[in-house]
């Protein structure tokens, strides 16, 4: 029998390839990255990580990431819902917004937002009354996380909700389920790998993001400070190791979490039967 011919090299060109690529581009960054800061040695690493201002920066990306990923995961599921079931005017306009945050520059975001929600914009000067405060607090910086995250789970979920056949929900309905059934029991376990994904995505961008939260965040000590603030700062002043040990944390913590994600998602895969797309 004749070998198939395929387009691409054989496996080991392409792995070579592959392997090459991904060394140059993640592997080489992210190893000098732990290395510059293994320099200063572990005493030098652990005072730095200990210290109450860098811990309390690494709380406040870390919290304010999950809580606009997992405020994205219903608000984007229902979003690309109402995108994908329905018809209704200016839809493609809606859509095309949902991409605005990928085109608009970071720092654009969180101006317009400050401007929004400080004590005199056109939304906060209603909200201070009543004792709610956005701007300069972990609430306007998780708003601007929601902001820059919302496309990664719309953009994720919307075509495997495209691809569910409604004739699923449709039998079910026949066979006697109720909304609440067909929903829980069909439809949410075929969407939970999209989901994990558009969390994963959404939950990565905005732990690292700095333009779209800088300015909101008022950048008060041991309040609104940023991890990624303090990496700048850092690097501001010349203490690189220093900079690059925040960074070697976030990006630990970072991976930790993202592969529990994988794995959770690898184990909802396997009683679906279903692939993310």
């Amino acid at each position: 029998m004749s070998q198939r011919s395929r387009v691409l090299p054989g496996f080991g060109l392409s792995l070579g390839f592959t392997l090459a690529y991904l060394s140059l581009i993640v592997l080489i960054p992210l190893s000098a990255v732990f290395i510059k800061s293994l320099g200063i040695g572990w005493e030098g690493f652990w005072e730095i990580i200990s210290s109450e201002r860098i811990l309390k920066s690494l709380q406040l990306s870390f919290t304010t990431a999950i809580l606009a990923a997992l405020i994205n995961v219903v608000f984007g599921l229902l979003l690309a819902w109402c995108l994908v079931r329905y018809s209704f005017p200016g839809k493609r306009i809606v859509d095309a917004l949902v991409d605005l945050p990928f085109a608009l520059p970071t720092a654009v975001a969180g101006i317009a937002l400050t401007s929004l929600y400080a004590s005199s914009g056109w939304i906060g000067q209603y909200l201070e009354p009543m004792g709610i405060k956005v701007a300069y607090t972990p609430i306007g910086i998780t708003l601007a996380l929601i902001f820059i995250g919302i496309p990664f789970v719309v953009r994720t979920v919307q075509p495997v909700l495209a691809d569910v056949e409604t004739e699923l929900e449709e039998a079910a309905s026949a066979l006697g389920a109720n909304r609440f059934q067909i929903v829980t029991k069909i439809i949410l376990p075929i969407l939970f790998p999209a989901l994990l994904t558009g969390f994963a995505l959404a939950f990565a961008r905005g732990v690292g993001e700095y333009g779209s939260v800088i300015f909101i965040a008022g950048n008060q000590p041991f309040k609104t400070e940023i991890a990624p603030l303090m990496i700048i700062s850092r690097l501001e002043e010349y203490d690189y190791a220093g900079a690059t040990t925040i960074a070697v944390v976030m990006l630990v913590i970072s991976f930790f979490i993202l592969f529990l994600i994988n794995l959770l998602q690898a184990w909802v895969t396997r009683r679906t039967g279903r692939t993310a797309k």
